[in-house]
C-alpha cells in the first residue's frame, strides 16, 4: 500500500545507509514526491558539512524535473540553498517532502531547511521524529505559519530509533561493538568481511573518537587500526589488558596524532562520545554493561574455527548488505 508510511520507509532505508558516518550530526533521510504521489528523489545526510537530506533531496527532485547542470555542479549546501531559492519557478507548489527528522530552524554549518522548505512552497511536509535539539527546533512552527500543512509522529518508533545515536553522544557518549563472523560464527582464519564492508568500518574509524581493543587482540594481529582505505584520520586507541608491556613496533603506536592508551579498566571512555570497540569472545562480556549497540557483519560463507559463545540476547533494529556479506544493527534486549 502506497502511503506515508511507504514514502517515510524509503527515507528510513536511505538515511540508515549513513549510520554514524554523519557523526557529529544525526542520520535523516527525505523524499520528495509530486501531487501524484511519483517519487522524485530519495536523499540522506551523509556527512558533516555536507548537505542536509532535506536540501539533497530537494536539489535531486529539480535536477529530475530539469536538466541544470549549474546546479548538478554545486556542491557547497549554501550555494545550492541560495541557488534553488533563485530559480525553483514554483517547481514545488504541489510537492510533498518526507522527512525522518524535523527540518532544522537555524543557520549552521548549513542553511536552515524549514526556510528552503517554505520558500519553495511545498503544500505537505510529513515528519518521523520531531527535533531534539533545542537549538534546531521551530521547523513546523516555520510551516504552519506559511500555510504548508505538516503531518507528525509517522514511523516515530523507527525514526527515534535513527536518531538514538545522535541523542546518545549529545547527551553523554555513544557505544558500538563491531565484529565481523561467517555464517557459523567463526571470526578466525584472516580476513572475513569483503572489501566493501572493511571500507565502510574504516568510514566508521574515521568519524569515532576512540578505539576500545583487547590486548590479546593486539598481540596476535599487530594491527593498525586506522583508516587507510579510505584515506581517513586514525582514531585514538585504548588497549584494554592487565599486561601493560607492549612491543612498540606493532604498527598501531606508530600512527601519527594520536593516543594511545593501555589499561586495565574502561574509565578512559568516559572522555569521549563516539567510541567503537574490537574485539570477540572476552571483549563482548568486558563490555557488555557499557555497548548501546553491536554492529554484526556476516559474511556468506561456512568455515571451521573460534566461535562466539557469549549469552547475550539481542533486538534487531536495522539490517543492510555490503555486496554479499550482511550487516545488522542490534541492542541489548
Amino acid at each position: 500500500m502506497v502511503d506515508d508510511e511507504f514514502y517515510l520507509k524509503l527515507a528510513l532505508k536511505e538515511a540508515w545507509k549513513y549510520q554514524c558516518l554523519t557523526y557529529p550530526n544525526p542520520a535523516v533521510g527525505a523524499v520528495v514526491v509530486d501531487k501524484n504521489g511519483q517519487i522524485l528523489s530519495i536523499s540522506a545526510h551523509k556527512k558533516q558539512g555536507e548537505p542536509h537530506a532535506e536540501l539533497n533531496a530537494v536539489k535531486e527532485a529539480y535536477l529530475f524535473l530539469r536538466d541544470d547542470k549549474t546546479l548538478k555542479n554545486l556542491k557547497n549546501p549554501s550555494q545550492i540553498h541560495n541557488y534553488l531559492l533563485k530559480n525553483h519557478n514554483n517547481l514545488f507548489k504541489q510537492c510533498k517532502i518526507y522527512v525522518t527528522l524535523e527540518p532544522c530552524n537555524h543557520f549552521g554549518s548549513t542553511p536552515p531547511c524549514s526556510v528552503l522548505i517554505s520558500s519553495l512552497g511545498f503544500s505537505e511536509v510529513i515528519i518521523g521524529s520531531t527535533e531534539v535539539n533545542n537549538e534546531a527546533k521551530g521547523g513546523i512552527q516555520r510551516f504552519k505559519e506559511h500555510n504548508i500543512q505538516v503531518k507528525t509522529g509517522v514511523l516515530k518508533d523507527e525514526c527515534d530509533t535513527l536518531l538514538y545515536p545522535f541523542k546518545k553522544w549529545k547527551k553523554e557518549r555513544f557505544v558500538f561493538f563491531k565484529i565481523a563472523t561467517n555464517l557459523n560464527g567463526s571470526y578466525d582464519g584472516g580476513i572475513i568481511s569483503c572489501e566493501t564492508s572493511r571500507k565502510f568500518v574504516h568510514t566508521l574509524r574515521d568519524k569515532i573518537d576512540l578505539l576500545v581493543i583487547g590486548g590479546n587482540t593486539v598481540r596476535v594481529d599487530r594491527p593498525v587500526l586506522d583508516s587507510r582505505m579510505i584515506n581517513g584520520k586514525a582514531p585514538d586507541v585504548l588497549i584494554y589488558s592487565k599486561e601493560k608491556n607492549f612491543d612498540k613496533t606493532i604498527p598501531l603506536f606508530d600512527v601519527k596524532n594520536r593516543n594511545v592508551y593501555i589499561s586495565n579498566n574502561l574509565d578512559i571512555i568516559k572522555k569521549y562520545n563516539f567510541i567503537m570497540i574490537e574485539g570477540t569472545n572476552s571483549m563482548l562480556q568486558a563490555t557488555k554493561d557499557i555497548v548501546d549497540w553491536y554492529a554484526f557483519f556476516i559474511a556468506p560463507f561456512l568455515k571451521p574455527g573460534k566461535n562466539l559463545n557469549t549469552n547475550t540476547s539481542l533486538k534487531l533494529l536495522w539490517q543492510d548488505t555490503k555486496d554479499n556479506d550482511l550487516l545488522l544493527w542490534l541492542s541489548k534486549i
